[in-house]
């Protein structure tokens, strides 16, 4: 059976992807750890060893650029927080969802919220696209097609911040020690 609309979102989908694993490869932990400005939105290891993340209370651009920590803990929070309230029980909230603490977590984080959300969304067709059945976060009462395309967008944007991040810590001096 044709799926136009479900084909050209997982089209759209693999694209996505296919830049954030570019930005992904080669990722050390010590590279999500590095502040790329002396203020920005950070991951943080509490006493009790798991990782802490800050909330903005604006978006301002004078909160500084956030660490891949940062933005790894993001996109990893909306995919998490999408898939639980689309397919799941819709119970999960952002204080749940840590930064998993390296690189190498980081990539099988988000390496499996890619897998679940496309074998997801393959089962959809494009009625179920159109319905609102599934539309919990982080909207309502548009069809789902939607909110499979803000995935799309969302994951190319922090593939993009993931990817800038990366390009200015590389030319950046180290810090001594």
């Amino acid at each position: 059976m044709s799926n136009p609309l479900r084909d050209t979102l997982l089209g759209q989908l693999d694209i996505a992807w296919a830049l954030t694993l570019y930005h992904l490869e080669g990722l050390t932990t010590e590279d999500c750890l590095r502040r790329p400005a002396s203020v920005g939105l950070h991951a943080q290891q509490g006493p009790d060893g798991k990782w802490h993340v800050e909330w903005p209370e604006h978006e301002g651009y004078d909160l500084g650029p956030a660490s891949v920590a940062w933005l790894t803990w993001h996109l990893g929070f909306w995919w998490s927080m999408v898939h639980n309230h689309s397919f799941g029980d819709a119970t999960l909230t952002r204080e749940q969802v840590e930064w998993p603490g390296t690189a190498d977590a980081v990539r099988d984080l988000i390496s499996r919220r890619y897998t679940e959300w496309r074998a997801a969304i393959e089962q959809l067709s494009d009625e179920d696209l159109r319905s609102t059945e599934r539309t919990r976060w982080p909207l309502q009462g548009k069809p789902f097609g939607d909110i499979v395309a803000w995935v799309n967008l969302e994951l190319m944007k922090n593939a993009a911040e993931i990817g800038y991040a990366r390009f200015v810590l590389a030319v950046a001096p180290r810090p001594p020690g």
